[in-house]
C-alpha cells in the first residue's frame, strides 16, 4: 500500500475518534460552566475518560481474537465506528434540550466505544506504517485528531450557539458516519492473530528499562494536561462568548495545532527521538507559561489568541514526538497491546491531571495554577534529558532508557 493511502486511512480513523471526543471535552466544559457548575465539579467531570486510560485491560484479547472475513483490526473499527454515530444520533431524537445525566451517560458510552476503537486504529497504524513512515504517520494521526476535536468541539460550539442541541449532536453524529467511510472501503489483509505467550502486563514488567521509560510517558504530558483542563473556564471567565470560544479554539486551534504535529512528525526523524522531545519539551513548558502572564493581566481577544496558537502548536509537537517514541516501543505481533499499554498510561496521566486542575485553579487562581503547569511541564523534559539516552541504538521494541 503506498504510503498516501496508509495516511489518509489513519487520517480519517484518527479524525473519526476526535470528533465525539473533541465535543465532550471542549465544547461541554464550556456548556456546563455557562451552567453555572463549579470548577471542582468540571474538572471531575474529566472523570467520564475512564475507558481510555483502562483500555489496556481488553487489549490483549482484541491482539489474539479477530474476525477473519473482515479482518482483525477491521472487524473492531467498523462496528464500534457505527455504534457511536449511532449513539450520538440517539441523543437528538427528543425535541427538548437534553438532560444532563443523559448526556454524561452518553460520554461515558462514547469514550468506551471510541476507547476500544482506539486500541484497533493503534495496532493497524503500528503494523501499516515502516519505521521511516512512523514521523510523518504519528503527524497525521494527531494532525487528523486534533482536527476532529476541533469540528466536534469549537465547531459544534458554534453550531450549538446558534441552533441548540438537536442540530449539534445530528451534525456530530453525520460527520462521524462520513469519516467512516474509508474504513469501509478498506480491505485488511489476512493478519495472523498475535500468540498467547507475553501478550500481557507481565512482559513490561520484565522489561529492561520499562519503569524508567512509562515514568516518562506519565510525566511528560501530564503538565500541559493540568493547564488545558481549565484554560476553557478561563476563556469562560474572562467574559469570551461562545462563538469567540468556538473561533478561538476552532479557527486558531485547529491550524496551530495541525501546524505543531506536522513539524513534530516531520522533524523527529532529523533530530532523533530524544532531541526531538528535549526541544518540543521546553517549548511545550514556555507556551503554557504564557498562559500564566496573560491570566495576570487584563487581556484582549488578539493576545489570548497568540497565545493559545503558541500553545497548540507546541502540543501538536511534542505529542507527534512521544507517539512516535512509543510505537518504536512496540512489537509487531503485539502491536495493539504494546501501544495500547503505552497510551493508557498517557491517558491516566492527563486525566488525572485535568480532573485535579479545577482544584488547583480554585485554590491558586489562573495564574498560579497556569505557572504550576508550567513547572511541571519543565520537570517532565527534564526528565527525558536524564532517563532517554542518545548513545544507545534501540532495538525493535526497545526504548532507549536507562534500566
Amino acid at each position: 500500500m503506498k504510503t498516501s493511502t496508509k495516511l489518509g486511512l489513519l487520517s480519517s480513523l484518527y479524525l473519526s475518534q476526535g470528533l465525539p471526543f473533541g465535543f465532550f471535552t471542549q465544547a461541554l466544559p464550556v456548556l456546563l460552566r455557562h451552567q453555572g457548575l463549579s470548577l471542582p465539579a468540571i474538572g471531575l467531570a474529566h472523570l467520564l475518560a475512564l475507558p481510555w486510560a483502562l483500555k489496556f485491560l481488553w487489549a490483549p484479547f482484541m491482539d489474539r481474537h479477530g474476525s477473519a472475513r473482515w479482518g482483525l483490526r477491521r472487524g473492531y473499527i467498523l462496528p464500534l465506528q457505527c455504534l457511536s454515530a449511532g449513539l450520538l444520533l440517539s441523543l437528538a431524537l427528543p425535541d427538548s434540550t437534553v438532560d444532563t445525566r443523559l448526556l454524561l451517560a452518553a460520554v461515558l458510552g462514547v469514550n468506551l466505544l471510541a476507547a476500544t476503537q482506539d486500541v484497533a486504529t493503534d495496532g493497524l497504524a503500528v503494523t501499516l506504517l515502516s519505521p521511516s513512515e512512523r514521523g510523518w504517520g504519528n503527524g497525521i494521526q494527531v494532525a487528523a485528531y486534533r482536527v476532529g476535536m476541533i469540528l466536534g468541539g469549537g465547531v459544534m460550539l458554534a453550531v450549538f450557539d446558534k441552533a441548540g442541541w438537536r442540530p449539534t449532536l445530528l451534525a456530530l453524529g453525520l460527520t462521524l458516519l462520513v469519516a467512516t467511510v474509508p474504513v469501509a472501503l478498506y480491505r485488511e489483509p489476512p493478519t495472523e492473530p498475535a500468540p498467547r505467550a507475553s501478550l500481557g502486563l507481565e512482559w513490561w514488567w520484565r522489561r529492561p528499562g520499562a519503569a524508567t521509560w512509562l515514568v516518562l510517558l506519565v510525566v511528560y504530558k501530564a503538565g500541559e494536561a493540568l493547564a488545558t483542563g481549565m484554560l476553557r473556564t478561563f476563556l469562560v471567565d474572562r467574559g469570551l462568548t461562545l462563538t469567540d470560544i468556538a473561533w478561538l479554539l476552532g479557527g486558531v486551534g485547529f491550524t496551530a495545532g495541525l501546524l505543531g504535529a506536522l513539524i513534530g512528525g516531520s522533524l523527529v526523524v532529523k533530530l532523533g527521538r530524544r532531541r526531538a522531545l528535549l526541544l518540543f519539551g521546553v517549548i511545550q513548558a514556555t507556551a503554557v507559561l504564557l498562559y500564566a502572564l496573560v491570566a495576570s493581566f487584563p487581556s484582549s481577544l488578539p493576545w489570548l489568541t497568540a497565545v493559545c496558537a503558541v500553545e497548540h502548536v507546541a502540543s501538536g509537537m511534542a505529542t507527534a514526538t512521544v507517539f512516535t517514541a512509543m510505537m518504536d516501543a512496540c512489537r509487531p505481533e503485539h502491536a495493539a497491546t504494546d501501544y495500547t499499554v503505552q497510551a493508557s498510561l498517557v491517558v491516566l496521566a492527563t486525566g488525572a491531571a485535568a480532573a485535579v486542575s479545577g482544584f488547583s485553579a480554585q485554590a491558586l487562581g489562573y495564574p498560579g495554577h497556569f505557572a504550576l503547569s508550567a513547572l511541571l511541564c519543565l520537570a517532565g523534559t527534564l526528565y527525558v534529558a536524564l532517563a532517554f539516552h542518545p548513545s544507545r541504538e534501540p532495538m525493535p521494541g526497545t526504548p532507549e532508557v536507562s534500566s
